[in-house]
């Protein structure tokens, strides 16, 4: 399955993306604002092990950025269980070199849609660390609304910072 963009595409990652998923992810600037989980640097065994866990998913939930041919950034839904079964939470990133070019705002767009329509969402949350003012316009570009801030509630890299939440909800019908 492939989502199209205007000049961008989501597709499932394959393992013969791993060099070009390490060499996008393996750039600080990259990683700054993302879970600890996104390892920097970014090996290629980091490449490897990462498409060896997400490749064949169940239901396609992770997703490769392609632009110009190559994989150069990741969005993907974590689904969550119990109560939250309905309200995943959107996670993405970008190669430095295609940021400010809207590829991130289409991209959360039509992942946002995916999910109310076919993983039947109520609600897609998304986390964002205060200083990550990029991230946060983005989300409000795509039509997410600010829920509120929890203080003092992650460090990364030895920053104490605050995370401010984000919501979409499907349009009423």
């Amino acid at each position: 399955m492939e989502l199209e963009g205007t000049n961008f595409k989501l597709r499932p990652w394959l393992m013969q993306d791993a060099p070009w998923l390490q060499r996008h992810a393996d750039n600080p600037s990259v990683s700054k604002y993302l879970l600890n989980r996104f390892p920097y640097p970014y090996t290629l065994i980091d490449a490897e092990e990462f498409l060896q866990h997400i490749t064949g998913q169940e239901r396609l939930t992770t997703f490769a950025i392609e632009v110009n041919g190559e994989a150069a950034g990741g969005i993907g839904l974590e689904l969550r269980r119990d109560v939250y079964r309905y309200s995943p939470l959107i996670g993405y990133w970008l190669s430095e070199e295609h940021w400010g070019r809207g590829i991130m705002v289409g991209a959360v767009k039509i992942l946002t849609h995916y999910a109310f329509t076919k993983l039947d969402a109520i609600c897609v949350q998304a986390f964002v660390f205060s200083e990550n003012t990029r991230s946060m316009r983005v989300l409000e570009k795509a039509g997410y609304q600010k829920q509120g801030i929890i203080r003092q509630s992650v460090i990364k890299r030895g920053v104490v910072m605050d995370e401010h939440i984000y919501a979409a909800y499907p349009p009423e019908k």
